[in-house]
């Protein structure tokens, strides 16, 4: 089946490749039309060198994706880690968490306390409320600052619509109504806009509920036993017991509920002037960390009785000001100011303890971006300065379940002052020469990072030798690219571009025991971590076909690895009564990273096309003595199908796939999770998916999909939980 797979991405691409959105490949890519803004100010696609895609709301709502994590996997282009169902951790070009940058309306996302490894941070921004996601692939440091060494992924909330008269009338209503069957997902979204000619109001708000995942029953036998979920623990006459599971393809301990809200104010006196509020709310329950609850130890004892994040609230208060067509130098300014908060929490109690340990994160970040731009038929130059200021405060106590007593434990992070302040000023310049069909990107930054961490309590689980940390950090990086379109069907392009990542509370003070008995201690001594990437585009587009291909390779200095550490000159530490390994982040690492893809589009008629896409990454790193792979390298991932259209209905038949994650490519210290593999790394797996939507009466339409038609039983690589098995959904979309 692999090969015959294999077999039919190749007879697709040979045909054609990517198409215009209304093709429906699950990226939008004309170039002439589409407007993205990963430069700062709206550009041309045309007009950015650097590899961009875009999701466009129209594709989202087909997806009818549950979150916004399974709507980047469900374009089988970017693959998507999950520990928990109520998660994502998205990977570009083998990077992931906190080496990826996640943007919000052209605000960082990123904080603080971003981690190296799984981060599931991405849910609490709602799908439903995205205009679009653009998808910058290599470094993008340039305009974006730290954390973009793999990329940048932009999530841009829909924005009010003005109205045309004085009067104020409602200028825009959607609606939701959606169920599935795989976790009985019961979700309910609704959004109104109204205003007048200068003025206009969204206010959207989505509630969803999700039980338990079922699993797929299909599979090898070997791989079907291993995943099944069958016991779970619970709580009977004061003692935690495991029980059997009466259905072990469910998993117990992933359901969840999340509510989100938007609100965005637009205020326009004239043409050229706007000011923007933008506020965001997202709160979930408790989100069972399923992975850690399926683990035993040597005996096949539970090692966990509960692990779960307690509920997750972000905020985002922002105030966006933009001017077009100023008299002076620079022809449009735009700037804005934002407050985002986040609360989250992890609670975990081993089996047959009573006590509950209770950790939780409390962090608050202040941010603004000025930009200007001179914009002129030949030259366009971008300037501008940005910053993030984020303050931190971690708590810890445990708690007795039997008696509600509290104990002090250690936190996470320092239990004092924790700040990070990241300040930056960059340029960005494009060249159109040839008329257009020679376009140069050019740009630099210099960014200043500075950190300070105070531990005030040091003896509640051992004395640490380190009391008052402080990090300083400068970096300067920068892009040159060309893009050369011979004609309107052409266009082929060439990139250099540079990222960093400056070192963030997470990696130099946290402490705190992993699950692999490793103690791993503060290191105040930690540098930034580079990428320098080279890359080479092509886009094909003629008649009904259409073809585009990338490739990369990346060079990784300095990152930063967890490795043996000593402390008072020791190599291990009593730590919860046990003596313990020492380790600590450290730069060591030197790695590289290489790879490339395909995706095409071929539309024979006007109503039918075919499409399939693949891509692949292979990443090593250097360890003095050998080349041990990379961790967080996805196997070959690819999606594959057709489309069918009328004016009032739709429906595409498709497959995701990935390939198989051999032993031997597993990093073997690293995230990529081994101990949820079989005994030969993750297999292969595809899955046949079939949507359908259709206009019932004007602005309403049904949709109705089934994924995972075959029931197969699979997991994504370095997944703690099966993928969904055979689900059915079913939606109601009001729009207008």
């Amino acid at each position: 089946m692999k090969k015959q797979f294999l077999l039919a991405f190749a007879a697709i691409l040979a045909m054609a490749a990517h198409a215009q959105e209304k093709n429906q490949s699950p990226f939008q890519k004309n170039l002439n039309e589409v407007i993205v803004s990963g430069n700062v100010f709206p550009e041309k696609m045309k007009n950015v060198v650097q590899k961009v895609d875009v999701i466009s709301a129209k594709q989202m709502s087909e997806m009818n994706a549950q979150n916004t994590a399974d709507v980047l996997s469900n374009t089988g282009q970017i693959f998507v880690q999950k520990s928990q169902q109520g998660g994502g951790s998205p990977v570009l070009r083998g990077f992931e968490a906190s080496r990826i940058q996640l943007n919000i309306d052209g605000i960082r996302y990123n904080n603080a306390l971003f981690r190296s490894g799984h981060l599931q941070n991405i849910i609490s921004v709602d799908n439903n409320i995205l205009d679009r996601i653009e998808v910058l692939s290599g470094p993008a440091s340039t305009l974006h600052g730290s954390d973009a060494l793999g990329g940048v992924i932009l999530l841009k909330t829909k924005d009010p619509i003005l109205g045309k008269n004085k009067r104020v009338d409602i200028t825009g209503v959607n609606a939701l109504l959606r169920y599935s069957t795989v976790n009985r997902e019961n979700t309910t979204s609704a959004g109104i806009s109204f205003g007048n000619r200068k003025w206009a109001s969204l206010t959207h708000v989505t509630f969803s509920q999700f039980d338990d995942l079922m699993q797929g029953k299909n599979g090898a036998d070997s791989i079907t036993k291993i995943w099944k979920k069958n016991f779970v623990v619970q709580r009977i006459n004061g003692q935690d017991s495991m029980v059997k599971n009466p259905n072990p393809y469910k998993q117990i301990a992933t359901g969840y509920q999340q509510f989100d809200l938007l609100q965005k104010i637009t205020f326009a006196p004239n043409k050229n002037i706007k000011h923007g509020i933008n506020f965001q709310l997202s709160n979930s329950s408790n989100i069972p960390r399923y992975d850690r609850l399926t683990e035993t130890n040597a005996s096949g004892v539970a090692k966990n009785a509960e692990w779960y994040y307690g509920p997750q609230v972000r905020s985002l208060a922002a105030y966006k000001f933009e001017a077009a067509q100023l008299r002076g130098f620079f022809d449009d300014v735009t700037s804005t100011l934002s407050h985002q908060f986040w609360k989250e929490s992890r609670n975990n109690r081993a089996f047959g303890k009573t006590v509950l340990n209770q950790r939780e994160e409390r962090i608050n970040v202040l941010g603004y971006t000025i930009a200007a731009r001179k914009k002129g038929k030949v030259h366009e130059l971008s300037v501008g300065t940005d910053a993030q200021f984020n303050f931190l405060q971690s708590e810890a106590q445990g708690l007795n379940i039997n008696t509600g007593a509290t104990s002090k434990i250690d936190t996470r992070y320092p239990d004092g002052r924790n700040n990070m302040n990241l300040l930056g000023v960059f340029a960005q310049h494009t060249w159109k020469l040839n008329e257009g069909k020679v376009v140069i990107n050019d740009g630099i930054r210099f960014n200043y990072t500075y950190l300070h961490s105070t531990i005030l309590d040091t003896a509640i689980q051992f004395q640490l030798p380190i009391t008052d940390l402080k990090q300083n950090h400068t970096a300067l990086t920068g892009n040159l690219g060309v893009a050369y379109m011979p004609d309107n069907h052409l266009r082929l392009t060439a990139n250099f571009s540079t990222g960093f990542r400056s070192p963030n509370i997470d990696d130099m003070a946290k402490v705190f025991e992993s699950n692999k008995n490793q103690l791993i201690v503060p290191n105040p001594n930690l540098q930034a971590e580079y990428t320098q990437n080279y890359e080479i585009g092509m886009q094909y587009s003629k008649g009904i076909t259409s073809l585009s291909g990338y490739g990369f390779y990346t060079n990784f200095n300095n990152a930063i690895v967890t490795d043996f550490f000593s402390y008072n000159g020791q190599d291990s530490a009593l730590y919860n009564g046990n003596m313990t390994r020492v380790f600590a982040s450290q730069n060591k690492a030197k790695a590289f990273l290489y790879g490339g893809g395909l995706e095409g589009t071929i539309k024979p008629t006007s109503n039918f096309s075919m499409f399939a896409s693949i891509n692949y990454t292979y990443g090593r790193y250097d360890n003095d003595t050998t080349l041990v792979p990379l961790d967080h390298i996805p196997p070959i991932t690819g999606r594959i199908g057709m489309r069918y259209a009328e004016e009032k209905w739709y429906s595409e038949l498709y497959t995701l796939y990935n390939g198989k994650k051999k032993l031997a490519d597993y990093n073997p210290g690293g995230e990529d999770n081994l101990l949820y593999a079989t005994a030969n790394g993750m297999p292969s797996w595809y899955t046949l998916n079939l949507r359908i939507g259709a206009t019932l009466v004007q602005q309403l339409m049904l949709q109705v999909a089934v994924e995972n038609i075959l029931d197969k039983n699979y997991r994504y690589f370095a997944s703690g939980m099966s993928a969904p098995g055979r689900n059915l959904v079913i939606a109601l979309r009001y729009q207008f």
